[in-house]
């Protein structure tokens, strides 16, 4: 089946979408974006990432293209023509298409809204899960507005293509005292080596993960020993666990940091617990 996108009123054939070369998203990344799971059916965290999609807009000061409830419906409806059971929904909106700029274009400008639905290898996250992944570092060398989830994303596209060259699936930024800030496409965790659960607390340092919200509550509904406060790469590698949230791998094991065991090796049972919880299982 040929898959369809939403592109700016009109659903589409996926081969054939696009938009015009002076969109504002090509031409500056001026453009935010936001993924929801779907497993099951079903969308995860529907209010959650929608409050996270209006934020970002908001930040940066690009009109909602359309209401709440009318984006939701659009949503729904590529998913469906789309027959996706177990994968993710991508919105993308940007500021528009205008003459180029670096000033915002004229107010009257229509921003542009993209919506694509696929699929995933549900195998594939699975086997990911069960043997648990690698991760490199590298330092920090984004923008200062990482809680904004912009389509400015070259940084995390280098640090995940390193990764792989490395044989890994994730990076993860240190910052200039040493510690972790979060993943090239993830927030990061660790169970240290005192058994506290830690990941490093909301600011604009890191996205504010929906998935990583989630677990959070998770975890403190289980009464887990929990601290937001930032580890260091160092403590990383000498925890009792580690792992990684994101929409489309939740609470996945973290086995190995740039070479080093974590662990016993194999995924944890505190991230084990948490994403059992987290998908109903």
């Amino acid at each position: 089946m040929s898959r369809v996108a939403y592109v700016n009123g009109a659903y589409v054939p996926l081969r054939g979408a696009g938009v015009s070369i002076m969109d504002r998203g090509f031409q500056f990344a001026d453009s935010i974006y936001e993924v929801w799971a779907i497993r099951g059916g079903r969308l995860f965290d529907v209010d959650e990432h929608m409050a996270r999609l209006q934020r970002s807009l908001a930040e940066l000061r690009i009109t909602p293209p359309m209401g709440e409830a009318s984006l939701m419906a659009v949503i729904r409806e590529t998913i469906r023509r789309n027959r996706v059971h177990d994968g993710i929904v991508y919105v993308q909106v940007s500021r528009g298409a205008a003459n180029r700029d670096h000033v915002f274009p004229p107010p009257r400008t229509p921003p542009t809204l993209i919506v694509t639905a696929k699929n995933l290898d549900q195998r594939a996250i699975a086997a990911r899960a069960s043997a648990g992944i690698k991760v490199t570092s590298t330092a920090e060398t984004r923008w200062a507005r990482r809680d904004i989830k912009t389509v400015n994303l070259l940084p995390n596209v280098l640090a995940r293509q390193g990764a792989k060259e490395q044989g890994a699936f994730e990076a993860w930024f240190v910052d200039g005292g040493g510690h972790v800030t979060e993943g090239a496409s993830s927030n990061a965790w660790i169970v240290d080596a005192s058994g506290v659960l830690r990941t490093r607390a909301l600011s604009k340092d890191i996205l504010h993960g929906v998935t990583r919200g989630a677990i959070l509550r998770l975890a403190q509904e289980r009464q887990m020993k929990i601290e937001e406060r930032p580890f260091t790469l160092a403590e990383a590698k000498e925890a009792r666990e580690a792992f990684i949230t994101a929409a489309s791998n939740a609470a996945t094991a973290v086995v190995e940091i740039d070479g080093v065991r974590i662990g016993d090796g194999k995924p944890g049972p505190v991230t084990e617990a948490l994403r059992a919880a987290y998908l109903g299982a």
